[in-house]
């Protein structure tokens, strides 16, 4: 059985898609960061047979929830202090994202302007489909 310790003070990302972990790490940035990152692959879970696990060390007042949120919105966030869940945070996908994801149309600005930013906002939720805010090339998952 694989025992990774509790959290004095930190963060506990859960319910994470199989084997979502590695892109969650490299997209919120914590391959730059100096704490400690424990990441669970493949743990089991009776809710989702199997489930992805990151526990982060110390404060994350930075953490990017629309990254999350976006990536999957099923991610449970928990926030950990003096050893104990103090809030407990649902993600949804956000109305607006930048940087996260790349507009593939070769005519957009973003592709002629490269300093601007890739914003892609939320045209349908139930599809979970984004649209560039220059040209409005589609985006789906």
């Amino acid at each position: 059985m694989l025992n990774i310790s509790g959290l004095k003070e930190g963060i506990v990302l859960d319910h994470i898609q199989a084997g979502k972990s590695l892109d969650i790490y490299y997209h919120l940035g914590l391959d730059k960061l100096e704490c400690q990152v424990a990441i669970i692959k493949n743990a089991r879970s009776n809710k989702m047979g199997r489930k992805d696990i990151i526990k982060i060390e110390g404060p994350m007042d930075n953490l990017n929830l629309d990254v999350l949120g976006y990536i999957d919105h099923n991610i449970t966030v928990n926030i950990i202090h003096d050893n104990v869940i103090v809030e407990k945070k649902r993600l949804k996908l956000p109305k607006k994202i930048t940087n996260v994801i790349h507009c593939k149309n070769p005519r957009c600005i973003t592709s002629l302007e490269q300093e601007l930013p890739d914003v892609f906002y939320l045209a349908d939720e139930k599809t979970e489909t984004y649209r560039c805010l220059y040209c409005e090339e589609k985006y789906g998952k």
